[in-house]
């Protein structure tokens, strides 16, 4: 599969990388037998994937534990990425959660840390010196942040951060981070990792209405403020959003393919996308999810895409948080 190398490291990191939120169950995706997401992680492996996205959130530790059992024999073949979150950004609690990190992976480093949201109490100073020294210390290989907006990553990398990559929610029904988030990032040369690339299933052709969607997916923006979980107060885009499935399900019926691996294969074909972290329950999802990558657009089909998707992303606005108002918003 071809890789990318992420700048100010050695590290290649496949195309398709394995998001390991879903290995673990629970909130968002229920009941989960173990057995599954040990062999979810080897057909992963084994299909040629290399980088692996995890964070304590995912589970309780579950999807960390996961990982160690099933892919500690061949730590040194693959590119393990975790998370420190908002909370844990100042000096010591930073040092200390990689530290329970690398405990909880049973490795002895991490190819790549995050900042999985920013903490804007926390001089951005004082989170690159703990991430140098973690670096310095042979702890982590290369550091990256995630939800980082405009005002955020130019501030940590005025503060002397040498950012590997930027982890952002992107796919055909959100795009709202083409406004500020992917320029900003390409202006520094920081590649960005997709998460969400499938929509929680809604680019897989998983639902074909609004009601179908569970109440613990049916909680972003696209969605009415009266669903019972959302945390934003906007009206929602609930018709226009499944108007828009449908004209990207009839492009994927012309091109032949399915829904789920053209939405992929449209991310890939983006700048500065340097990969797409997909997540996966079982074999069969892995091995569908490969597909993708052989999946070669024209420019002509990614204009349609970039045409029918407009819309929505307009209606959606510039926020690019998925959850939250934009007098709310944990980006900026």
């Amino acid at each position: 599969m071809e890789t990318y190398q992420l700048p100010h490291s050695d590290i290649k990191t496949t195309r398709l990388g394995f998001g390991a939120w879903p290995i673990a169950g629970g909130f968002n995706w229920g009941p989960q037998d173990e057995k599954d997401s040990k062999a979810t992680l080897k057909a992963a492996y084994e299909s040629g994937i290399n980088f692996y996205d995890t964070a304590r959130g995912y589970g309780g530790g579950k999807s960390e534990q996961l990982i160690s059992e099933e892919l500690g024999p061949i730590r040194d073949k693959i590119v393990l990425a975790s998370k420190v979150s908002p909370d844990e950004l100042p000096y010591e609690k930073l040092k200390e959660a990689c530290h329970d990190r690398l405990k909880m992976l049973k490795t002895d480093y991490l190819d790549l840390l995050q900042i999985h949201w920013p903490n804007w109490e926390v001089d951005p100073e004082e989170v690159v010196k703990a991430l140098e020294e973690l670096k310095e210390e042979g702890k982590i290989r290369a550091y990256g942040v995630s939800n980082y907006g405009k005002k955020d990553l130019t501030d940590i990398i005025n503060a002397g951060a040498k950012i590997s990559s930027n982890q952002l929610p992107y796919n055909l029904l959100w795009r709202a981070v083409e406004f500020d988030s992917i320029p900003t990032s390409e202006s520094h040369q920081v590649p960005v990792l997709c998460y969400m690339p499938i929509m929680q299933g809604m680019l897989a052709g998983k639902f074909n209405n609004a009601d179908q969607v569970p109440e613990d997916r049916a909680r972003t923006r696209h969605f009415s403020k009266e669903r019972p979980l959302t945390r934003h107060h906007e009206a929602g885009c609930e018709a226009l959003t499944f108007e828009t499935i449908e004209e990207i399900r009839k492009i994927a019926d012309e091109v032949g393919v399915s829904m789920a691996n053209l939405s992929m294969a449209w991310l890939l074909s983006k700048s500065p996308v340097a990969n797409i972290l997909v997540g996966a329950r079982n074999e069969q999802q892995v091995r569908r999810n490969m597909e993708a990558i052989q999946v070669k657009l024209n420019s002509e089909i990614i204009s349609r895409l970039d045409a029918v998707t407009n819309p929505l992303k307009e209606e959606l606005g510039s926020n690019p948080d998925m959850w939250q108002d934009v007098s709310d918003s944990r980006f900026r």
